[in-house]
């Protein structure tokens, strides 16, 4: 008769050792870590190809295998204070909301689908080393970005042919906007950034060789620039002053650190109020007057909707269903049907109400909060990257609702449970 295993260790049977071995293996964890990265910044590409069923059933292959690959470490991975309350209060509220729903079965498949998400983002953080989730984001940006510029040169070169079922009308010949695999040239220009700040981060760790280093940065720095999307360049310019603050902060002492932390967050507003107040020439010069308006319109018809629902919301969704009500009555000409809010925060009111808006603020500024302490007090420059992908992500969320699904709500989630192993205030509390 078999003996019964002890938890964390191989079971005497030979069969179930082999598996245990299996999915206790760091070769397992590190694949599987770089197909959820994939999945997530692939998302549009996949469902484009093969439809939702064929990417639900990655998804769902991905969260049984990650599932099992935990259970395998259980006994070896530190679980307390790992997940931020914060994260599991927005995912809470956004699953109670299924109860006032004005579309139940839609609010029932979003949240499978963001649970989905952030379990797989939760198994990456887990397992793997913030250094090791550079490199297979960074392994992972750059085939996005060499086969977005690929199909944009086989579109707009070589047949000449828009390629419309991805979305790819073919610019790149005239220097853009192009599309890639990403659907739109916001996106892109938010993935080409995210690269920006991987690529850089593997370049300053030294993770990676310094023609590669270079030469991936130059790719993403060609992409931001060929997308010629408003949005990206207008958060391009606020990546590089964070950057070149946290460079500040980061070689001042500990004791002068905090005077400068206030000297920077007072600055900040200021900056801010005066851009604010040049708003309309500052869009004049980016050429960014059309797509405001759209947002506007946009912002306007969701402010007559959000009065109705004000604390809870309508119900959760994540990426709107159009043929649904009220989404299918949210046009703005000549732009026909959206997906979405395009701001991360209206959405968010909109679908959560107040007390949703409230949750995902403080899960946002927890992990940003967080990750910037760390990135200014932490010797390894690896920490630069996750204040930096949330500087990015962040700050996109004003024109674009990317943080909520698919590799922005990867990347959000990732960067706070990294922040929380870290900083979480659990880690105080008696064992």
């Amino acid at each position: 008769m078999t003996e019964p295993s002890s938890p964390g260790r191989p079971p005497q049977n030979p069969t179930a050792a082999a598996l245990f071995h299996f999915f206790d293996s760091a070769r397992l964890s590190a694949a599987l870590s770089t197909a959820i990265i994939a999945t997530g910044f692939l998302a549009f590409f996949i469902r484009t190809l093969i439809g939702w069923a064929g990417l639900i059933a990655i998804l769902a292959t991905l969260a049984v295998l990650a599932a099992a690959a935990l259970a395998a470490r259980r006994d070896s991975l530190e679980w307390r204070g790992i997940l931020p309350l914060s994260l599991l209060f927005f995912i809470g509220w956004s699953a109670l909301s299924i109860f006032w729903s004005q579309y139940q079965w839609s609010t029932l498949g979003g949240l499978a689908y963001q649970a989905v998400f952030a379990g797989l983002a939760v198994f990456v953080a887990l397992t793997r080393d913030l250094i090791q989730i550079v490199r297979a984001v960074g392994d992972v940006l750059r085939v996005v970005l060499m086969l977005s510029l690929a199909l944009e040169i086989l579109s707009g070169v070589l047949i000449d042919v828009p390629i419309r079922f991805l979305g790819i009308s073919g610019d790149i010949a005239y220097f853009g906007p192009i599309q890639g695999v990403e659907g739109t040239r916001n996106q892109l220009g938010l993935v080409a950034l995210l690269a920006l700040v991987t690529f850089g981060t593997e370049l300053l760790t030294k993770s990676v060789r310094r023609g590669v280093g270079i030469g991936s940065i130059v790719t993403a720095g060609a992409t931001v620039l060929l997308s010629q999307s408003p949005v990206s360049l207008g958060v391009l310019a606020v990546l590089g002053v964070a950057s070149l603050t946290l460079l500040g902060l980061r070689r001042t002492t500990p004791e002068r650190r905090r005077v400068w932390q206030g000297a920077f967050i007072a600055v900040g507003v200021v900056a801010f109020g005066v851009l604010y107040g040049a708003r309309d020439r500052l869009l004049g010069i980016m050429d960014a007057s059309n797509e405001l308006n759209v947002r506007l319109d946009v912002w306007r018809e969701l402010g007559l909707l959000i009065t109705q629902h004000t604390l809870e919301g309508w119900g959760w969704v994540g990426t709107w269903r159009p043929q649904l009500s009220p989404f299918y009555a949210i046009r703005s000409a000549p732009s026909g049907e959206h997906v979405s809010a395009l701001n991360a925060y209206i959405d968010v009111w909109f679908q959560l109400g107040l007390v949703g808006l409230f949750a995902f603020v403080t899960l946002a500024l927890l992990a940003f909060g967080r990750s910037w302490i760390l990135a200014s007090r932490k010797r390894s420059r690896v920490y630069v990257w996750p204040a930096l992908m949330l500087v990015t992500l962040l700050t996109t969320s004003l024109a674009e609702s990317l943080a909520l699904v698919d590799f922005g709500w990867m990347i959000l989630v990732i960067c706070s449970v990294k922040a929380a192993q870290e900083l979480s205030w659990r880690h105080s509390l008696p064992d």
